[in-house]
């Protein structure tokens, strides 16, 4: 364990949990140039654990302005180019009953709807590329304990396995530690929602040689629509190991080998790996932040799995937060434009929440049909009907890029009317986004002799912000937010920078 590293006095941000939310908020924040202390009580991260298999596009697009996008797509087990479509069968050795393509936006490889694919890939790798990404501003084996804020800054509790605690200083705490935050605690924050009735039971397990059995082709979900025994299973890899989730069963009452048995419809060879009863939280924090703490990720908002919502909605998080705390403690924004974090994330995460609650509305429990286990003539005859309700229940599940790609902070009162939205990707060149030339900070982009253009270099001078410009002959001018959304566009320029940064 890491017992002996010397642990700073005080640093500009803290972080509180190093989970997939705290490690991007970090990764932003030296994408900033901002020194920040990741506080996470695990040493290692855990491969039996999968939790999110989904790293959207949007994320995708994200990984790609730190550079880690490609990183994350060479070790994903599971290349994208494997499948995008969810199988519905009544076991997994048995029939198929429908299917759905172009899942959770795997099939925009080349698209001109996004600089990026989404990616198969679980949450252990996503967190080790992070964990690589955010190198000696980690640090394991402690945990927040409490913290006490101030006029100046927190002090920080940090607390070893053997129980010594020390304090840190640091002029902002970001809260990325989970359901039982303690920096949710700390500011008084409270969750509010509700809690699904029905468990779950997750399981990974090894089942050598049942690959080569299936009869469905390559799937990122295989749905098993078995009255008996409704549940999901993928693959984690292409070798032998297997996640499912086994719906409406209680740990009490879980056999594991049993329960992947069922699903695979055979007495196939199981080695169990890991288990974890859980049920489906809809939760979402009643304030995001205090003056100096803010909650992101988990700590923020819960929300059911389905639609693969989870930790992307909290590397949105991390963007939004990350480069409002860079501008202020960089000193080219004034500390008002902390506010606006809360005013334009908890919007976006009460929507994801009811979302994803309406896709849990109907799972493979809803769907499953007693008749789709009897012979061959029985399971025609109610196939075709049971098929247009998994296609009319669950299209927009797979098929969220309204919500991924199109979420926008409009009525943000650093956003002009009209504006908020997510720059519309492009492809300039072969393989080369339009926001691969857009710069950390703020972009001016458009044509660079356009009416405005001079008064926008100048505001930001006079400002002392970093500002790219984008050159695009012939085209409107846009001022683009360091998380690539639009802050002006249209209309004279005067005063756009001081409103994107919160300035009276």
């Amino acid at each position: 364990m890491d017992l002996v590293r010397h642990v700073p006095d005080s640093v500009p941000v803290l972080v509180a949990g190093g989970g997939p939310v705290g490690l991007a908020t970090a990764v932003e924040l030296a994408y900033q140039g901002v020194e920040c202390l990741v506080v996470e009580p695990r040493e290692q991260v855990s491969w039996l654990r999968p939790r999110a298999k989904t790293t959207s596009a949007r994320s995708m697009e994200l990984l790609r302005r730190w550079g880690l996008a490609e990183t994350l797509r060479a070790r994903a087990p599971l290349a994208v180019s494997w499948s995008d479509q969810a199988v519905f069968v009544d076991s997994l050795l048995g029939r198929e009953i429908t299917r759905i393509g172009g899942c959770f936006g795997l099939d925009l490889v080349g698209s001109d709807l996004a600089a990026e694919s989404g990616q198969q890939a679980p949450q252990p790798l996503v967190e080790e590329v992070l964990r690589e990404a955010v190198g000696a501003a980690l640090l394991t084996g402690r945990r927040v304990t409490g913290l006490r804020e101030d006029a100046d800054g927190v002090t920080v509790r940090i607390a070893s396995p053997d129980g010594a605690e020390q304090e840190v200083r640091a002029r902002y705490v970001v809260g990325c530690d989970g359901p039982r935050s303690v920096t949710r605690a700390a500011i008084g924050s409270r969750y509010e929602g509700r809690q699904d009735a029905r468990p779950n039971y997750n399981i990974v397990f090894r089942a050598p040689g049942l690959a080569e059995r299936m009869p469905h082709g390559p799937a990122v979900h295989y749905w098993v629509l078995n009255p008996e025994q409704p549940g999901m299973v993928g693959r984690l890899d292409l070798k032998e190991t297997w996640w499912c989730i086994a719906q409406g069963v209680r740990e009490q009452d879980a056999d594991p080998v049993r329960l992947v048995r069922n699903l695979a419809g055979a007495d196939i060879e199981v080695e169990i790996l890991a288990t974890d009863p859980w049920t489906a939280r809809m939760l979402l924090a009643d304030r995001y932040a205090s003056r100096r703490v803010f909650l992101a990720g988990d700590a923020a908002h819960q929300n059911p799995p389905y639609g693969g919502h989870g930790f992307n909605t909290g590397i949105g998080d991390a963007v939004n937060l990350g480069w409002k705390l860079a501008a202020v403690l960089r000193g080219w924004a004034p500390e008002a434009l902390l506010a606006t974090y809360e005013r334009e994330r908890r919007p976006i995460a009460a929507d994801t929440i009811e979302t994803a609650a309406a896709n849990m509305s109907t799972l493979a429990p809803e769907l499953a049909d007693p008749a789709l286990m009897g012979p061959d003539e029985e399971f025609e005859r109610v196939r075709p009907a049971v098929a247009e309700a998994v296609r009319r229940t669950k299209d927009r599940e797979f098929h969220s890029l309204d919500l991924v790609l199109g979420y926008t902070y409009a009525g943000s009162p650093i956003v002009a009317p009209g504006c908020g939205e997510r720059l519309p990707h492009r492809w300039l060149t072969p393989g080369e986004s339009l926001y691969d030339r857009l710069g950390p900070a703020f972009s001016l982009v458009g044509d660079r002799g356009a009416p405005g253009a001079d008064v926008l270099v100048a505001e930001a001078r006079e400002l002392g912000v970093p500002l790219r410009v984008v050159d695009l002959p012939g085209e409107p001018l846009a001022l683009v937010r360091p998380d690539q959304h639009v802050a002006w566009r249209a209309g004279h320029p005067s005063g756009a920078l001081r409103m994107a940064l919160g300035h009276a």
